[in-house]
């Protein structure tokens, strides 16, 4: 047993669990954290690009995708705490094109088919993913209002948006919303739009406010809504599953990189690169209350209200496919509310990426964990490696 209460023989088995997705092909490379009680442990394992000799290393820069939610939550929560925004105030001040809105009647039918908005949309709905309007859980063009968000340019995807943010919300505007504020979870579009109402109510690009606010106090120097040339060495691959032959197909080269030139969008849901050790440290200051050394991000009864389940059973009834029957959703988190795991302590907060990204922090155990790898997931279910590494992680606790 060690200080920090995590087993050597058994993170030792973690590192066997994982290096073995490398060896069967299943991923090029990843970067495994495990954090408990201020020991670390850091494993960078595999190669950055299939059949390449440039081994993966502890400061490789991933595309994080969802794992931005938290970050744009965090910033969202400033200038709630200096009072530039309210939790329960409409939007429409600072986002026009959501004022006066309509709702669909019927799910499947015609997306002019509709009753006026009950309420208008407000901070909370953003945060906790209840504005109305999101991912469809369907094949593709199933419903009309599919169709119509698809062919706007506003499904949500793994790769960075290319619509400036007005016209993007000018687009938003024109469409129904699917539920009534407040009425269900959705996933991912909240988050967006989020990151532009942060924009407008401070007066500059969510990059600028996440990096004055959050990255540069915490000394996150890699995260970012794109990859300098100068680093772009240290930025792998990432790749998808190729449907025809089920092997790996690259989705995204570094020297061509959809992350290479700065953000025409800076997506709130899901646009950042990281590394492990500049996410660790925004989870360590989230896991700390908000504060970071002598230095205070967010206020305590702030990460407190971010960190706690928001949902009721209803608002999760279509939602089982991301949260399952033993989660909930905070402010830009997923909460455990259940335990049906190992790693599901109820408490833990934290979330999955498209891009093949997880991190987690369980105030209870007093853990952080954290797996990067750039091989997009197939379905919104986490894949097995997300799954073992979660496991592996869990049992390695020593006391």
């Amino acid at each position: 047993m060690s200080n920090g209460g995590l087993s050597k023989e058994r993170l030792g088995r973690m590192r066997g669990v994982m290096t073995g997705y490398v060896e069967r092909g299943e991923l090029p490379g990843m970067v495994t954290l495990v954090s408990r009680r201020g020991e670390l442990r850091v494993e960078a394992i595999g190669m950055k690009g299939i059949g390449g000799s440039d081994p993966m290393r502890r400061d490789t820069i991933f595309r994080i995708a969802s794992l931005t939610k938290p970050l744009t939550a965090a910033a969202a929560m400033i200038l709630v705490e200096e009072c530039k925004l309210r939790l329960d105030d409409a939007v429409n001040e600072f986002l026009p094109e959501l004022a006066d809105r309509r709702v669909l009647r019927l799910l499947d039918g015609p997306v002019d088919d509709t009753v006026p908005a009950s309420r208008p949309i407000t901070l909370r709905d953003l945060l906790t993913l209840r504005l109305g309007i999101g991912a469809v859980m369907a094949p593709p063009g199933r419903y009309p209002i599919q169709k119509a968000i698809a062919e706007a340019g506003l499904a949500p995807g793994p790769n960075p948006i290319s619509i400036a943010p007005d016209e993007w919300m000018k687009r938003l505007g024109s469409l129904p919303l699917i539920h009534q504020p407040g009425e269900a979870w959705m996933y991912h579009t909240g988050s967006d739009v989020l990151g532009v109402l942060i924009s407008r109510a401070a007066g500059r690009t969510l990059e600028d406010f996440t990096r004055e606010r959050i990255f540069e106090p915490l000394g996150m120097k890699d995260t970012g809504f794109h990859v300098p040339d100068s680093e772009l060495d240290r930025l792998p691959p990432s790749y998808m599953t190729n449907r025809e032959t089920g092997g790996l197909m690259v989705h995204d080269e570094p020297q061509s990189s959809l992350w290479r030139s700065p953000s025409v969008f800076p997506s709130g849901g899901g646009g950042l690169v990281s590394t492990a050790d500049d996410y660790l440290a925004f989870c360590r200051m989230m896991l700390n209350k908000g504060s970071s050394g002598r230095m205070r991000i967010l206020s305590r009864p702030s990460v407190e209200l971010m960190t706690m389940d928001h949902l009721t059973p209803e608002q999760k009834a279509e939602a089982h496919v991301f949260l399952g029957g033993s989660s909930g959703w905070g402010f830009g988190v997923g909460v455990s509310v259940r335990r049906n795991d190992l790693a599901g302590v109820p408490g833990r907060f934290g979330w999955d990426g498209s891009t093949g990204t997880s991190a987690y922090s369980d105030p209870k155990e007093d853990l952080i964990g954290l797996l990067l790898t750039q091989r997009l997931m197939d379905n919104p279910g986490p894949p097995n490696a997300l799954l073992d590494f979660w496991t592996s992680a869990y049992q390695a606790i020593d006391d």
